[in-house]
């Protein structure tokens, strides 16, 4: 895989369409009146309201090009809802695995701008989901994580 590949699950695309809308539908029209009417204020040198306003149109258009650029260029992860077990790890699948003398732990593999660690959403560049790509249930696979080497074992792959 390329280095530099995104993944976003079908949902996750989903829901950036959604930002992407409200954004381009609903904020982009409301700053551009605010910027209107901070103009209107006159002496643009010292006026805060503008500055502001220029300071958030920035953010909201550089938000809007990563979006769309991100949406444009992603491979979206498909959950075909095959049947049987997958034989093994690739973006979109949940994988359970286990550290010796730890509890089990289920990951669902995303790319980077989904990723979740609280609700169990890792990404494929994270050191974990790096490590598990390609692997096959029962792996040992040794991660290098910040904090050291961890060796897990895959108990479960699932879409």
């Amino acid at each position: 895989m390329a280095d530099d590949q995104q993944f976003l699950t079908e949902e996750g695309a989903e829901e950036l369409r959604k930002e992407l809308d409200d954004l381009l539908t609903v904020k982009r029209p409301a700053l551009a009146a605010a910027l209107k009417e901070a103009i209107s204020q006159g002496d643009l040198s010292e006026n805060a309201d503008y500055h502001d306003a220029k300071e958030q149109q920035a953010f909201l258009e550089g938000r809007i090009l990563y979006l769309e650029n991100l949406l444009h260029h992603a491979t979206i992860i498909k959950d075909d809802n095959r049947r049987g077990v997958p034989v093994d790890v690739q973006p979109g699948m949940e994988v359970t695995i286990q550290g010796e003398d730890d509890p089990p732990e289920t990951y669902r593999i995303v790319g980077a701008a989904e990723a979740d660690p609280r609700n169990g959403k890792i990404s494929n560049e994270s050191p974990i989901g790096s490590a598990l790509l390609g692997r096959r249930k029962g792996d040992v696979v040794k991660v290098q994580t910040p904090g050291g080497e961890w060796e897990v074992k895959i108990i479960k792959i699932a879409r």
